[in-house]
């Protein structure tokens, strides 16, 4: 049985005081159910990771280069990250693919330099409200699929959450059919191109407005093994309700 995962993204959020955080989540979840990830800015990951020591609670990245090593002013290998002591790191995620100009090719090489390091990769696809109206959702998700997991995936060294554009930041949900019919797809595509062992043992995440109050009704979705959850993971009030009803999820 794949193991469920609450995974928090900071992205360009938090100070070292937010650190308590990090902290009042550890206390609030002793013994989880689930599997427990935050990725907060880079500068805060090894002292994350000194807070979260002992405790369930794993501490990643919000992306990483290519290579291991060279003239990359500003960037962040894996190897520095897995140094740092991070465990995981995100890639793809729809604001890189639209700040950055990162093409899929850029984040299947960033994959690849992740499970080289010993990190998880947490892959993100998604489309655009455009292509969602234009009915283009399904091929989208299939040529990011394609592109972005390389051949080193398995189910230890791989997530793959589902963000469609439009609902990041926005308060938009997709619903439970569409959350639906897109993350059966993605574990349609993974089994045909891995086999049923590796393609039924990835994990599949929807992130989009993931709050409190949907948190329930979404993980409650056919092949939904947890959510990567923005704005609502900066504060363990507003996490600690969401991790709930992914563990509350476990028997449904």
């Amino acid at each position: 049985m794949r193991r469920k995962l609450a995974a928090g993204n900071w992205k360009m959020n938090g100070l070292m005081e937010d650190l308590e955080q990090v902290r009042s989540i550890c206390v609030a979840h002793t013994d989880p159910a689930v599997d427990l990830l935050i990725c907060p800015p880079v500068t805060l990951v090894s002292g994350a990771v000194k807070v979260a020591q002992g405790h369930a609670l794993q501490i990643g990245g919000q992306d990483c280069h290519a290579l291991g090593a060279g003239a990359h002013t500003g960037d962040i290998s894996a190897s520095m990250l897995r140094d740092a002591g991070a465990t995981a790191v995100i890639l793809g995620h729809s604001e890189r693919r639209a700040d950055h100009d990162e093409s899929s090719d850029d984040v299947r090489a960033k994959a690849r330099a992740a499970h080289a390091a010993g990190l998880m990769a947490v892959i993100c696809v998604g489309e655009s409200l455009t292509q969602r109206e234009a009915a283009n959702t399904l091929d989208i998700i299939g040529g990011q699929l394609s592109s972005s997991v390389p051949d080193t995936a398995t189910g230890e060294n791989t997530v793959i959450a589902y963000e469609p554009c439009w609902a990041i930041g926005t308060g938009l949900t997709a619903s439970p059919d569409q959350i639906g019919e897109v993350h059966d797809f993605i574990r349609a595509r993974l089994e045909r191109r891995f086999g049923a062992g590796v393609g039924r043992s990835v994990r599949l995440l929807y992130g989009g407005s993931v709050k409190p109050d949907n948190a329930a009704l979404i993980f409650g979705v056919s092949n939904v093994d947890g959510a990567l959850v923005g704005g609502a993971s900066l504060k363990q009030a507003d996490f600690t309700p969401i991790i709930n009803a992914l563990e509350g999820s476990i028997h449904i």
